[in-house]
């Protein structure tokens, strides 16, 4: 499928994995809607490429409704991308106080990690479908973020980690799901990719995470994290599946 000509949406796209894809789908000839809640990086964003910015929630309805009807309004609405973050709980499943982990804390985790990203999928599947089919009945794809913590996680990683699995377990079954009407499904899953989310320095998250990674040694970067969602746009094979991009790194426990 080409990437030219069609209108995307980018969920979580102000963000450091969103914008790079946003900036690869606009640079490839897309109309690309970054939808998100940080206003002013993805204002900015507005400004310097001339994309669109809709404030957007991912857990809402009505929210990401009014993000894909602005998509639609660009041109053809055949991919949605969804890069989003949110407050993310941890700890050990129990204390060393003998306290049982937070139920409010994984249910927050499983909301904007899992449900969530199921509100974006099922909702852009609904919009992608209304497109005119392509060469191959084709009419769109759909690129979620899972985590190789969905595989791996760590101690403390819990809820975290059950959210990504989520993700990760939707994949097949919801490619299966939308393959009559043509819709593709494809799941990202970054090992350590270097971005503002971890709320450190980067020199610092480099030096204790590029040498656990067997090759390259370093970490990742968030326009590997773009050209990976354009491939997996343009390649009309790739369907039901979770690609890890993580440099062979596997989670130790901590």
């Amino acid at each position: 499928m080409q990437i030219q000509g069609t209108s995307a949406i980018v969920v979580g796209g102000a963000g450091g994995l969103g914008e790079a894809t946003v900036r690869r789908l606009h640079g490839a000839g897309a109309k690309v809607v970054v939808a998100d809640m940080a206003d002013d990086k993805g204002k900015a964003l507005e400004s310097e490429l001339g994309v669109r910015y809709v404030r957007t929630d991912a857990t809402s309805e009505e929210s990401v409704l009014a993000a894909l009807a602005e998509a639609e309004a660009l041109g053809p609405l055949r991919i949605s991308v969804d890069t989003h973050g949110g407050p993310a709980a941890g700890g050990r499943l129990i204390g060393k106080d003998g306290s049982p982990l937070g139920l409010d804390g994984f249910k927050t985790t499983i909301e904007f990690y899992l449900t969530a990203v199921f509100n974006v999928m099922r909702l852009s599947a609904a919009a992608i479908a209304k497109q005119e089919p392509l060469d191959e009945g084709q009419r769109g794809v759909i690129i979620n973020t899972a985590s190789v913590a969905g595989y791996e996680g760590q101690i403390g990683q819990l809820p975290y980690s059950a959210a990504k699995g989520g993700v990760i377990g939707m994949t097949l079954v919801a490619a299966r799901d939308l393959s009559p009407l043509g819709i593709r499904v494809v799941t990202i899953a970054p090992g350590t990719i270097n971005t503002p989310a971890y709320g450190q320095a980067a020199d610092q998250l480099e030096a204790y995470w590029g040498p656990q990674v067997p090759f390259p040694k370093r970490m990742g970067r968030s326009v590997e994290y773009g050209q990976l969602a354009a491939s997996i746009i343009e390649n009309d094979y790739l369907n039901g599946e979770v690609i890890r991009l993580d440099g062979a790194l596997r989670f130790p426990p901590k």
